[in-house]
């Protein structure tokens, strides 16, 4: 069954934008708690689809892969108490995991998003990482350059270094991919997506699209965990 988001929904983030204190939130509490609703049933519906080709997904809630609204402004200079959009994580693991996975992103205005890939792993996941790149640089071209895929992710993002990762030469025919610390792409999701039938089905296909790109930075995460040596 085909679900979008609601207009109530993008108005709620939309005021929240406007108005990022405690005492309009509190007198907005069940405005929070509908868009919240209307969230988790796009993002059930959208595990529910997908985990027909993405097994790691199977059996997930999704008030497991949501984000909190509440910010921790404990180390930050903004100071606003909550977030300004709506979030999730689906992966192995839940929101919580460093595995590669979809991140979901409502924010109203034009400026929704689903990005998927790997973000900021650790020391010891990155290292593995870069090594399976390192090997298998010809497999995970041909997954990024794939007609279907270029059809929608026409640009790969993350963090990167300046210079060379320890251990790999500028001459190393992977070396832009190397230099990164997190692997991903994004597409955007316009206002008009977000409210209409095709708003799942959609995010579903765009899954399915860059699953190839999941499974390969999975699999040296897979190895790590399971003491497997390269």
């Amino acid at each position: 069954m085909e679900k979008r988001l609601t207009q109530a929904t993008l108005d709620f983030i939309k005021d929240l934008q406007q108005n990022n204190e405690r005492g309009w939130f509190q007198e907005n509490k069940g405005r929070y708690e509908a868009a919240r609703q209307d969230f988790l049933e796009l993002v059930q519906n959208v595990i529910d689809g997908a985990s027909k080709f993405e097994p790691a997904l199977k059996g997930q809630e999704a008030k497991d892969t949501m984000f909190r609204i509440y910010r921790d402004i404990r180390f930050s200079n903004n100071k606003t108490p909550y977030k300004d959009h709506l979030c999730a994580y689906l992966a192995e693991g839940g929101r919580k995991t460093i595995n590669p996975g979809y991140y979901l992103h409502i924010n109203p205005n034009n400026q929704s998003f689903l990005s998927m890939g790997l973000w900021m792993p650790p020391a010891p996941e990155l290292k593995a990482v870069r090594q399976e790149i390192d090997y298998n640089y010809e497999e995970l071209k041909g997954i990024v350059e794939a007609p279907a895929f270029k059809k929608y992710f026409k640009e790969f993002g993350g963090e990167k270094l300046k210079t060379n990762p320890k251990g790999y030469d500028s001459d190393n025919p992977a070396i832009d991919w190397l230099r990164h610390k997190s692997w991903s792409v994004s597409y955007p999701l316009s206002d008009e997506l977000l409210l209409s039938n095709k708003l799942s089905d959609t995010l579903i296909s765009l899954m399915k699209t860059a699953k190839p790109m999941i499974d390969f930075f999975m699999r040296p995460l897979q190895d790590l965990n399971e003491g497997g040596e390269k």
